[in-house]
């Protein structure tokens, strides 16, 4: 056997191995009391609105209806880090892809992006049948059909970015996050900075709805602080239209602990001046 085909012969088996290591602690996740929990939140928070009576009386028709609203969720995961050495990052992989299976989303249906991947891990979680994003959307994605965003943990810029991208009651209603408490960010936040810098979290903390997820002692650093939050509908289109009307894009001047890795701007090469 040549050298170049040993090397790929260990990354195909590190690559197996880190795979049947997660599938492992799905398993071990699934047994614990504290996940029935968190399954019947996410049931609650993206069941789709009872249909009419007149559909209900159909009885397999209301069960249709419900399971073709549900195919319709796609998951974003953003912020997730190196799972293979950090076992706090493998663990809440590991609950994504129970969540997936709780709600009926298909693995090609959730994208992941994390500039900590390495190549390894972008070939684990294809392995596993998920989506690896190419581009840093530093949380940006529109929201055009419901959507599970799965920010685990992650800075304040990334779901203040995600808010602004989606500052609207027709997309924020598409919006479900499994991620840090919003009400926790603000308790642990300088009013006048969060404002500032964050305006979008410090709003959306009034017009969204949190359930916050129970946490085992012994995994307090994977899950702690930790919800599902939704933005009821008839909330936000209570609300006046000066509510969405002045959203401009976060710029975070002020911030220096940014706490999210920015898209890479290409640097343009200068102009020859004809001198010589």
């Amino acid at each position: 056997m040549s050298l170049d085909s040993v090397e790929e012969w260990q990354e195909q088996l590190d690559v197996e191995k880190f795979v049947r290591r997660i599938r492992d602690t799905v398993s071990e996740l699934r047994a614990e009391e504290f996940w029935q929990q968190w399954k019947n939140q996410l049931l609650v928070s993206t069941s789709p609105s009872r249909p009419s009576d007149s559909i209900k009386a159909g009885g397999q028709q209301d069960k249709d209806t419900e399971a073709t609203v549900r195919q319709q969720l796609e998951c974003v995961c953003y912020g997730l880090g190196s799972f293979s050495s950090c076992v706090s990052a493998r663990y809440q992989l590991s609950m994504l892809l129970l969540l997936l299976d709780a709600a009926d989303i298909p693995l090609r249906d959730c994208s992941l992006y994390d500039p900590a991947f390495s190549v390894a891990e972008k070939d684990i979680l294809r392995e596993l049948g998920l989506t690896v994003l190419t581009e840093n959307e530093e949380g940006k994605r529109l929201a055009t059909k419901p959507t599970l965003f799965y920010l685990m943990h992650c800075g304040k810029a990334l779901y203040n970015n995600l808010l602004w991208q989606n500052w609207n009651p027709h997309c924020l209603s598409l919006v479900t996050i499994i991620g840090n408490c919003f009400s926790g960010i603000r308790e642990r936040t300088i009013e006048r900075e969060l404002k500032r810098d964050y305006s979008y979290i410090s709003k959306a903390v009034d017009l969204c709805e949190e359930r916050l997820l129970p946490c085992p002692s012994r995994l307090v650093d994977v899950f702690s602080d930790t919800a599902i939050i939704t933005f009821p509908s008839d909330r936000l289109n209570k609300l006046p239209s000066s509510t969405w009307t002045d959203s401009p894009e976060p710029q975070y001047q002020h911030c220096s602990d940014l706490e999210i890795i920015l898209k890479q701007t290409p640097v343009l090469d200068s102009p020859e001046t004809g001198l010589s």
